[in-house]
């Protein structure tokens, strides 16, 4: 299908392009988003008519992404969750999550602009695209720690996926003698 596109579209073109796409992306995306228009001459002078005003609501929308940029440029955000020693969590974080910690800082982004192919599994710090407008994209890095104290030393730099870093134990210096005494005797043993 022909369609003419109303906005820049990763991968696919930019405003006013007239594009050959599948049926069935044009039915059940492109068309009922208004990111497009079918190609025919009507809809061509409708577009031509229209353009000056699709442009400024385009470089609005630019604007507005870009200052959203400027403020989540060089943020980092903490996310608390329960994990094992070896650092990876009993859940997952996925992109609701990310959502919910932006929102929590006044950031209003939607589910579809986080770019999280998979979800985070293991303690650490990851960087998360946001795509806020079609070509306006930045990377925010989630701190995913077991708590606050742990987020703050993964900040610094630290690794906390061994029993040293949690505890404060050197897992190599361990001997059998630490976990029991040799020259004890069982309960329960006759002679």
């Amino acid at each position: 299908m022909q369609v003419i596109l109303l906005e820049r579209i990763a991968k696919l073109g930019q405003m006013g392009e007239t594009v050959k796409v599948r049926d069935g992306f044009a039915r059940n995306y492109l068309l009922p988003l208004g990111k497009a228009l079918r190609a025919n001459a009507a809809n061509k002078a409708r577009f031509e008519s229209e353009r000056s005003t699709l442009e400024a609501r385009n470089l609005e929308r630019k604007s507005e992404a870009q200052k959203v940029a400027e403020n989540l440029d060089g943020k980092s955000f903490i996310i608390v969750r329960s994990a094992g020693e070896t650092g990876q969590l009993y859940g997952s974080v996925a992109a609701r999550d990310v959502i919910e910690v932006l929102a929590a800082e006044g950031f209003n982004i939607g589910r579809n602009q986080v770019d999280l192919n998979h979800p985070i599994k293991s303690i650490g710090l990851h960087n998360v695209t946001l795509h806020l407008h079609s070509e306006v994209e930045i990377a925010v890095e989630v701190n995913v720690a077991r708590s606050a104290e742990e987020a703050e030393r993964q900040s610094k730099g630290e690794s906390l996926t061994s029993a040293d870093a949690i505890y404060g134990v050197d897992e190599d210096a361990l001997k059998p003698e630490d976990f029991f005494n040799p020259e004890a005797e069982f309960e329960g043993e006759e002679e």
